[in-house]
């Protein structure tokens, strides 16, 4: 046997060599924040519903389908309830798939609770870092493959953060999941992240990058429109890295910043983006609605209500995106609307109506009820004539007849709203009294008077012996006057902190008031004023390069566009292959349109391409077959098309993307163009006006802009004669 070749000892670092290791992951079962309060006082995040499922299952769920094969849950607030769930659970009976938990009373942040993980010596290699708060359906394949490849050329490469492209608000700064806005640099070609920053300091109107980052590097991307989803691949040098510097406490706001300025140790962070499948983190009440909503509409596949998954028992899909769990009782008088989810034993009565929410199971829902965007948990008992607006009322909840809670209302544990009490927006009751010190976001969310919190334990004892049902004098002595939530009420109110009302707004589930909005929107024009006057205007998403003046000659004005269609094409897709009715994907639609800012036109323009794109797919030999395949699914999705060409404009939108389809994607329908345009108008779907204007529009053009309406000359004419045919008809009756 030959002497080995110099460098072949290196052979066993291969891990494609060595035995192999299982995947692991670090799920954080504490968000170290207190931004569900005062919920979490009774129980612990990651067991909240969510989409009647606790929010972990979702977590670990993905985990399992994702490869994973070990997972350490890290439990610190309410440690005994996430443990107790977890063992009486599927979870740890699960084949190949393991789930262990380390237990600490005393870490009050994530990076203590990676330096015990540490210490623990359970993590033998590369592993998912990620929250028990998380949502996704993502593959894990390709990003760690990079993570592997980048590691092996690069030792410093010890983390990859997993992003997706999200816009935020430029009115309000923040995104669809409530969270700031968040500003990245990042290397376009290597993907290494340079500059993160999601505490923007928005009255300076600039991102201050150091001159060196600039220097160092050829091209810089910068961004605003990407999202963190708290999904990182992390090397073991991660682990270490916190155990070294007790300073680092705060995954992003200590951990990557403090990397990303370290110019000795020379540690690298790189970035993944992920474009069809969904990842999101329930950071806030805002995301928690925004994450239903998504989960409701099938984002997150096959993490949805219909299907079954660890920690669920599967609902009914019927229309217009509504699940109905088999054993309800609805009144025939009770109207469920649309995207709304109905749990196991829930009793609805007369004429009462509830959309656009979640109802969990156990529930008694008196008559004559309203419920509009908003999540009731388990055995919750609303009686007669109640009115719910984008609320979230936990289980036990008792809310009297004729109650209203306003927007943003957010009812704990347990709670009793007495008769005709109008709970005000953005209101959090609770049998907890309010802390009398605020804690930092950082520290633990006991439910213990350690934390400044004064539990009134004889009120929730009493309220969960009798049902709710106490005497006035307990009232008065526990609770303070029987006026603070009306008669019979029990609980607290929680008074805004000053500073805080801003936040509310922000974060809370409820739509963002119109006075906002235009507040928002004066200060934004005052701003960009101001700034405008003194050229120090941030710039939007690009690429900037060394030594240059930012130009917008790299923004390609077309990337929303782009991304617009791609998630209307995909809506309607998942409408075809799931038998999906129109009125629910024109719902879905409108969503989007909201979501990017976009027109009508838009909608129509990304619907029609759909159209084309499925028909072009259809299997066919011959011109004519093509054509007539076409014509089949225009007729067939008429109804969803037709919604979106209500004017001139919209109907020639659809004209104008028909020439452009028929020039650049799919130049297969450039010889069926006049008789695919004869059927749009044989079907009402594109009126004679609007072919007419096209035709005017065209007049002056060049002759290569002319060439489908030379090709529809004859039916053009046909049209522009028809009228005076018909004139002529009605002088000779005459």
């Amino acid at each position: 046997m030959g002497a080995q070749k110099k460098g072949a000892t290196r052979v066993s670092e291969d891990p494609d060599e060595l035995a192999r290791v299982p995947l692991q992951a670090i799920l954080l079962a504490d968000s170290f924040t207190t931004k569900f309060r005062p919920i979490t006082l009774d129980r612990p995040k990651v067991l909240l519903p969510l989409v009647n499922v606790p929010m972990i299952n979702y977590t670990l769920a993905w985990l399992e389908s994702a490869g994973v094969e070990e997972v350490i849950v890290f439990c610190c607030a309410h440690s005994k309830q996430v443990i107790n769930y977890l063992e009486n659970s599927e979870w740890f009976s699960h084949p190949n798939f393991s789930v262990t938990t380390i237990e600490s009373h005393n870490s009050i942040s994530a990076g203590d609770a990676l330096r015990l993980i540490y210490e623990r010596n359970v993590i033998q290699g590369d592993f998912v870092l990620i929250s028990g708060d998380t949502v996704s359906n993502m593959s894990l394949t390709q990003v760690l493959k990079e993570h592997k490849e980048r590691k092996k050329k690069d030792s410093n490469a010890i983390m990859t953060m997993i992003i997706k492209r999200s816009k935020s608000s430029p009115i309000i700064q923040q995104s669809r999941l409530g969270t700031d806005e968040l500003f990245m640099a990042i290397d376009p070609n290597t993907k290494q992240l340079l500059y993160y920053e999601d505490k923007a300091d928005y009255s300076k109107g600039a991102i201050c990058l150091d001159k060196l980052l600039l220097i160092d590097n050829p091209s810089i991307s910068l961004h605003n429109d990407k999202q963190d989803c708290y999904i990182d691949i992390c090397s073991l040098e991660v682990l270490s890295l916190f155990t070294d510097n007790f300073d680092y406490q705060h995954l992003r706001r200590h951990f990557v910043k403090g990397l990303l300025v370290d110019d000795i140790m020379g540690y690298k962070v790189f970035t993944h983006e992920i474009h069809s499948n969904y990842a999101a983190r329930i950071d806030n009440f805002r995301s928690y609605d925004s994450i239903s909503k998504d989960i409701i509409q099938r984002w997150t596949y096959p993490f949805v209500p219909d299907v079954k998954f660890f920690g669920n028992s599967a609902t009914k899909l019927e229309r217009q995106g509504m699940y109905r769990a088999s054993d309800i009782v609805q009144s025939r008088s009770a109207e469920i609307g649309s995207f709304t989810v109905i749990g196991n034993g829930t009793r609805i009565g007369n004429n009462t109506k509830i959309s656009n929410s979640v109802v969990g199971g156990g529930c008694t829902i008196g008559s004559n009820v309203s419920i509009e965007g908003s999540y009731i948990w388990d055995n919750v008992n609303i009686e007669d004539g109640c009115k719910l607006m984008h609320s979230i009322v936990c289980d036990g909840v008792v809310i009297k007849s004729g109650a209203v809670l306003e927007p943003g209302v957010v009812l704990s544990f347990k709670v009793i709203i007495g008769q005709q009490f109008v709970v005000p927006s953005y209101s959090k009751v609770s049998l907890f009294q309010q802390p009398t010190k605020q804690d930092s976001d950082e520290e633990l969310e006991y439910a213990d008077n350690s934390s400044g919190i004064v539990e009134n334990s004889s009120m929730a004892d009493t309220v969960d012996k009798s049902n709710g049902q106490l005497t006035s004098e307990l009232l008065d002595e526990e609770c303070g006057p029987t006026y603070e939530l009306g008669p019979g009420g029990v609980g607290y109110i929680w008074s805004i902190c000053e500073g805080s009302h801003e936040e509310e707004w922000r974060h809370s589930i409820a739509p963002i008031p119109a006075d906002k909005l235009a507040e928002a929107m004066q200060n934004t024009d005052d701003d960009l004023e101001l700034l405008t006057q003194d050229g120090s205007v941030l710039p939007p998403s690009g690429e900037l390069k060394p030594d240059s003046n930012y130009s917008d000659d790299n923004e390609d004005p077309r990337d929303d566009s782009i991304y617009f269609e791609k998630e209307v094409e995909a809506t309607f897709l998942r409408a075809v292959h799931e038998n999906i009715k129109e009125d629910h994907v024109i719902l879905e639609v409108n969503s989007l349109r909201l979501s990017y800012n976009k027109l009508f036109t838009d909608c129509a323009g990304a619907i029609f391409y759909s159209l084309m794109k499925l028909a072009l797919e259809i299997p066919h030999s011959s011109p004519s077959e093509l054509c007539n395949s076409t014509m089949d699914v225009i007729t067939k999705w008429k109804k969803l098309l037709k919604s979106y060409l209500t004017d001139i404009d919209e109907q020639i939108e659809v004209i104008q993307k028909f020439e452009e389809i028929c020039l650049e994607s799919a130049k297969e329908f450039s010889p069926l163009f006049s008789k695919i345009l004869f059927h749009l108008y044989d079907k009402d779907l594109i009126q004679e006006d609007a072919i007419l204007k096209w035709d005017d529009e065209k007049k002056n053009a060049d002759e290569a802009d002319k060439i489908f309406v030379k090709q529809s000359e004859k039916f053009i004419q046909w049209l522009r004669e028809a009228p005076e045919e018909d004139d002529g008809e009605e002088d000779e009756e005459e």
